[in-house]
């Protein structure tokens, strides 16, 4: 295996190298006068097999298209395979059309990708599960939920913890949390005007004097996060915390952090941190990469991805 950072996430990149015990492949990447990006790679890289790891994160379409011309220049140089690993896939939450006239972006992201010559998909937590489907090539939708139970059991150990989706969509997802733990479920029925914008409802489920863990997949401007948490309190939990696997945090997201009624919220570093981020002091940040450096490992070897969440 030969590995590739892209410059959406140059640190998870070298976490995951150090952990696979291989040396990121020599490459550059400059912008002309009218910030179009150049690829070269300094490195022979005929007959190899190639891992890119580059999220799709702000500024996505930057980093899409950095990803896209990386890809073409690693066909051009007769890589044998080109896996792309993205661990925040941007364009998720557009999978379906929401109304007439608009588009299925994350089809289109597919199709790009697919294009370009990508052979493989590595990726973490989609919003949407349907979105493999998208692709022609084999995609590995990584979990984050093992690396999420653990620390959970590490931080709460004998508290009487419920674990809350904040909206009937990720109650699966809650549910696979909860199971882990062997804990309870409550979820947050809430309803959404537009996007962005949430008002919660009602809470289903019993939540009075206990401690709180909402789980989801994506926390961008995190009102919907804040409001979830301050209607648990109204309804009578004791504390309320978050783990959410991406941290997009965009916009008034991190300072409605600081001052709504999370005790913490926990991200992983799917995407890098701002200095914002890493200077809050309710935010903390878990490191995947021993878990996506095993999947390239089990992807290299030919071995199942798939146990690695049994």
């Amino acid at each position: 295996m030969h590995i590739i950072s892209g410059n959406s996430n140059p640190i998870l990149a070298k976490e995951i190298s150090s952990e696979l015990k291989e040396n990121i492949i020599d490459v550059a990447v400059t912008r002309f006068s009218d910030q179009e990006v150049f690829v070269e790679i300094n490195e022979n890289v005929r007959g190899k097999n190639i891992f890119i790891i580059q999220s799709t994160s702000m500024p996505a379409n930057d980093h899409l298209m950095e990803l896209l011309i990386t890809i073409d220049a690693l066909k051009r140089a007769s890589a044998q395979t080109v896996t792309a690993v993205i661990p925040y896939f941007g364009y998720a939450r557009q999978d379906r059309k929401v109304g007439p006239r608009t588009p299925i972006s994350a089809k289109l992201v597919a199709d790009i990708l697919t294009t370009a010559g990508i052979d493989r998909l590595l990726t973490l937590d989609l919003h949407a599960g349907q979105i493999q489907g998208f692709f022609d090539i084999p995609v590995d939708n990584l979990y984050a939920a093992p690396v999420i139970t653990k620390d959970i059991k590490i931080n709460y150990k004998n508290k009487d913890i419920v674990i809350i989706s904040p909206d009937v969509g990720g109650v699966v997802r809650a549910r696979g949390i909860a199971k882990r733990i062997d804990g309870d479920l409550a979820i947050v029925d809430k309803r959404r005007d537009k996007a962005n914008e949430s008002e919660v409802m009602n809470i289903i489920g019993d939540i009075n004097g206990r401690d709180c863990i909402i789980v989801d997949d994506i926390v961008d401007t995190a009102g919907t996060l804040c409001n979830a948490a301050e209607a648990l309190i109204k309804a009578g939990a004791k504390s309320v915390s978050a783990y959410i696997t991406h941290g997009v945090l965009s916009g008034p997201a991190v300072e409605r952090i600081k001052k709504s009624k999370l005790d913490e919220l926990v991200i992983t570093d799917s995407i890098a941190p701002s200095k914002l981020i890493l200077d809050a002091s309710n935010i903390r940040i878990l490191h995947l990469a021993p878990l996506i450096a095993e999947a390239i490992r089990r992807i290299s070897s030919d071995s199942s991805v798939s146990s690695l969440f049994d």
